[in-house]
């Protein structure tokens, strides 16, 4: 599936290759982003059916989080070694691979199946996780919040896409529930893999042993702790809410339509904000648009907290994804900002690492939580998630203050 990348000087800012990388990336978003919402939607429900315990139901979530993370590290180094189309488009070979892999576990009724099915989703997630990054490797500083906004603007069309894929496929192979929307699936990610053919990849900037610094010195910087902090409160709270979102509304006695529907309003306000999130952070500073998003985050937890009807998961799950979105492209914004060219492939993919490792700790315990304990335990557990990195985001912004008034 991979194409010859059309190459660009290294180290230039290019403002309009950037815009256009963008528009070609949202929509490989739309796409490749159908990938998760399937997966969120069905998984849960087919692994409580499959699973040898109710603990486990959630595991086939917690499989394709644990493909995101395993993915990220392999993604970055074939994006140093060849170019990041490349790294992008072998993400979609897996894509294909997980649709396929999970219609054949649900036909044959395989638990351990649907796990290596939803694990290559989660491999396929980590390549168009980093579409953002992507758009953000020859923009000018101040473009970067933009165009890292307008890829994830994708998702909105994802919101549409996989919900709706599940709701009209779940019942068309009879009586294997959800066998033709994994097929669905493959064909999302084989339509990405052909977007994909038109992006514009500059190579990766030669290392320079004067100016490439160790990885481990910009893990140590302030801002690159504080933006995976905020990485992980956003991404790692509101996958453990999401994960669990569609069993409980079930168990609750709402119907799968009803859960779906969820899903899709959930990614709705993951990305709809996006066409006007980078200009925001540009206007406002991305220390307060991230602040934001964590408290809208926090508020998501206490809509949970309050009840179980279907207004209350509903309210709580476009809360939520108001509040990923801002204080994720806030995190992301700052990542870009912790590197030089020459180190962003690597310092990108240790984010995500990091990001998504929480993550797979967080979808796990979720079905843990929700077997054993309830919903309302889990919105719980977002509480000191993100006051924390609202914490250190604060401090971060004290810090730049003094520096500055030292510097009068």
């Amino acid at each position: 599936m991979s194409a010859i990348a059309e190459s660009v000087p290294h180290a230039i800012h290019d403002d309009r290759l950037a815009r256009r990388n963008a528009m070609v990336l949202a929509v490989a978003q739309a796409l490749a982003g159908g990938n998760n919402t399937v997966i969120v939607s069905t998984a849960s429900i087919v692994g409580a059916v499959l699973a040898p315990d109710k603990g486990l139901a959630t595991a086939p979530v917690t499989a394709m989080v644990l493909g995101m993370w395993i993915g990220t590290l392999p993604i970055g180094y074939l994006a140093r070694r060849f170019d990041r189309r490349f790294a992008l488009q072998c993400g979609s070979l897996f894509g294909v691979l997980s649709g396929l892999i999970s219609f054949a576990a649900v036909m044959i009724g395989s638990f351990w199946l649907l796990l290596l099915g939803t694990f290559c989703g989660g491999l396929y997630a980590a390549a168009h996780q980093s579409y953002r990054f992507a758009a953000a490797d020859t923009a000018s500083e101040r473009y970067r919040p933009k165009v890292v906004s307008w890829v994830l603007a994708g998702g909105i069309f994802a919101a549409l896409i996989g919900p709706q894929l599940v709701i009209f496929t779940k019942d068309m192979l009879p009586p294997h529930l959800f066998a033709a929307s994994y097929l669905g699936q493959s064909v999302c990610a084989i339509l990405a893999a052909i977007v994909l053919t038109f992006v514009k990849v500059p190579p990766v900037a030669p290392k320079r042993a004067d100016t490439s610094r160790p990885l481990g010195e910009i893990a140590r910087t302030p801002r690159f702790i504080v933006a995976v902090a905020c990485g992980v409160a956003s991404y790692a709270m509101m996958n453990m809410v999401m994960t669990s979102a569609p069993l409980a509304m079930v168990g609750c006695g709402h119907s799968v339509t009803d859960a779906a529907l969820g899903i899709q309003w959930h990614v709705l306000a993951m990305y709809a904000p996006s066409f006007i999130t980078g200009s925001l952070i540009a206007r406002f500073g991305v220390a307060r648009i991230t602040g934001i998003g964590l408290g809208l985050i926090a508020l998501a937890a206490a809509v949970g907290v309050s009840g179980i009807t279907v207004a209350h998961f509903w309210t709580g799950l476009v809360l939520l994804g108001l509040g990923w979105n801002l204080s994720f492209i806030g995190a992301t914004t700052m990542v870009t900002q912790c590197h030089r060219p020459e180190e962003r492939n690597k310092v990108q993919s240790f984010n995500d690492f990091l990001i998504f490792g929480s993550m797979a700790v967080s979808s796990f315990s979720s079905g843990q939580m929700l077997a054993y304990l309830s919903w309302p335990a889990i919105n719980e557990v977002v509480f000191p998630g993100v006051f924390a990195a609202g914490g250190l985001l604060v401090w971060l912004t004290m810090r730049k203050r003094d520096d500055e008034a030292a510097a009068v």
